[in-house]
């Protein structure tokens, strides 16, 4: 097996980054999900499941970790990262915290291109938030991510889950990969192996890592990436072959045990 693709979300929520190469944190990859917009009243994190125009927002990040988000008729948003900026308590999957507001400037921006009152913080301490038990152990942590560092995808799998589309005659078929939003891409394996991970150690280039437990899919795969058009794929289908104690699985979940390095066409191998 061979990484085919790597990516990172800037933004919790917003377009992708497709990498060469990137550094393995123990919360992630290096440039994913440190950001996130959460709603200006409550602090709650704003996310594609209810708010699809997030797809809209193009964001990429500078050498000096400056945040540039790009969107439809408007100028890019530029954002240094706020290292002193005044803490705001954020609310992200049971976890409450600090975060640093990145500014007025930043939040207008970002009201104005959701037609909502936002706001834009910053992850400032990426070892503030734990990762939940019962798969975590003493000093796991994660970004804004929704609960693992890391998920990874089987190529195989996807060409699997299309077949289905497309022996159903669905009219969504084919899905691509951007659907389920993963860091990592690999092929090279057996359509749903992955399943046979989870519990082992998988290696990815210099890099080793926990596989605690599949992916449990939201209404986030059924938002086209490009588009932000939501349809009923790959729900429907994955209710019908994939559904393991009420969760709808497709990919599996990573936890680094150490920091590292990985790139396309690493290999991967599973202990």
């Amino acid at each position: 097996m061979q990484v085919t693709a790597l990516t990172t979300y800037p933004i919790k929520g917003c377009y992708r980054v497709a990498r060469q190469r990137a550094r393995v944190h123990p919360w992630g990859l290096d440039g994913d999900r440190r950001w996130l917009i959460v709603d200006a009243a409550t602090g709650d994190a704003v996310t594609q499941r209810e708010v699809a125009a997030l797809t809209s927002l193009r964001p990429s990040l500078g050498a000096d970790g400056a945040l540039t988000v790009a969107a439809p008729e408007r100028p890019d948003l530029v954002v240094a990262e706020p290292a002193d900026g005044p803490a705001q308590t954020v609310t992200v999957w049971g976890f409450t915290g600090a975060a640093a507001r990145a500014g007025e400037a930043a939040d207008d921006w970002l009201s104005d291109a959701l037609d909502r009152k936002v706001r834009l913080v910053w992850l400032d301490d990426p070892t503030r938030r734990v990762i939940k038990p019962p798969y975590a152990w003493p000093g796991d942590v994660v970004s804004f991510a929704d609960g693992y560092p890391l998920l990874l995808a089987n190529a195989a799998s996807l060409v699997a889950l299309n077949d289905w589309l497309a022996e159903a005659q669905e009219p969504e078929w084919p899905l691509p990969m951007e659907r389920f939003r993963p860091n990592v891409v690999v092929s090279g394996a057996p359509a749903w192996a992955e399943d046979d991970w989870v519990g082992r150690v998988l290696r990815i280039g210099g890099v080793t890592y926990r596989v605690p437990e599949a992916c449990g899919r939201c209404v986030v795969t059924t938002t086209d990436q490009e588009t932000g058009e939501r349809g009923r794929e790959p729900l429907r289908t994955l209710a019908r072959y994939r559904t393991v104690g009420q969760k709808l699985l497709f990919g599996v979940n990573l936890i680094p045990e150490s920091p590292g390095e990985i790139a396309v066409g690493d290999p991967v191998t599973v202990g």
